[in-house]
């Protein structure tokens, strides 16, 4: 059975990693069984040091969510994307860039940089650390998250304009969505693992934040959440 090495669910939700709930969350699109294995310390040997990855049933480990899809498309043969058009195919790629390159650093913002935000993540991600590691390696861990944001460009905003940026990219999903059951349609895709994850961390995870309000005020985001959370994660 296939492996999926991630954090352990937090504030109320499959995981308050976006990536760790979209794998998940494609995993259950696709019906493949798998098993959770919930432990934070394991990112110290995943393979490309990050979480999420998968240990796949013939022993194989894959990291980055993205690769992980593909793998797990072509070995198994997913058939969820299959109906999409080529031109479907690249709006879901780029709706997908939105979501990981650009809304992700807003959201790493609102967790890591601001204090309150970082109280919460601290614990989600550390909490089940043992003695003495959760006294440093949070603190170096928030310092690495810190510099990456920088380095990518969106860290180097004031704290308004990256809520503005963000805001701009949440108005686009909402356009785009309209009124259709699901992103692309009315039938699920793997983009929809990703739009999920990363709409319900935003508009459900304890936080208030400028970017939740601004979801909040478009109601199709929270039932296209509600939607996708009773269709996979029903009881």
């Amino acid at each position: 059975m296939i492996q999926l090495v991630q954090f352990a669910p937090a504030f109320g939700l499959p995981n308050a990693s976006p990536f760790c709930m979209k794998l998940e969350t494609w995993l259950r699109m696709a019906g493949l069984p798998y098993i959770a294995v919930n432990d934070s310390m394991r990112v110290m040997k995943a393979p490309k040091g990050k979480l999420p990855y998968i240990v796949d049933d013939d022993g194989t480990q894959v990291a980055d969510t993205t690769l992980v899809i593909e793998h797990l498309t072509r070995r198994h043969g997913v058939p969820l994307d299959a109906a999409l058009t080529p031109a479907e195919r690249g709006i879901a790629t780029a709706f997908q860039r939105l979501f990981e390159e650009n809304l992700y650093w807003a959201v790493i913002h609102t967790r890591w940089a601001d204090a309150a935000g970082w109280a919460l993540t601290q614990q989600a991600f550390f909490g089940d650390m043992p003695v003495p590691l959760r006294w440093f390696v949070p603190m170096l861990a928030r310092r690495g998250v810190l510099a990456q944001m920088r380095g990518q460009g969106l860290g180097r905003h004031r704290v308004e304009e990256i809520h503005a940026i963000a805001c701009r990219d949440l108005t686009a999903v909402a356009d785009f969505l309209g009124d259709k059951p699901f992103l692309m349609g009315e039938a699920p895709t793997s983009i929809d693992a990703v739009a999920y994850a990363f709409l319900a961390n935003i508009l459900w995870a304890p936080l208030d934040t400028p970017l939740r309000r601004h979801a909040q005020a478009r109601p199709t985001l929270e039932a296209y959440c509600a939607r996708m959370k009773a269709r996979y994660y029903a009881g």
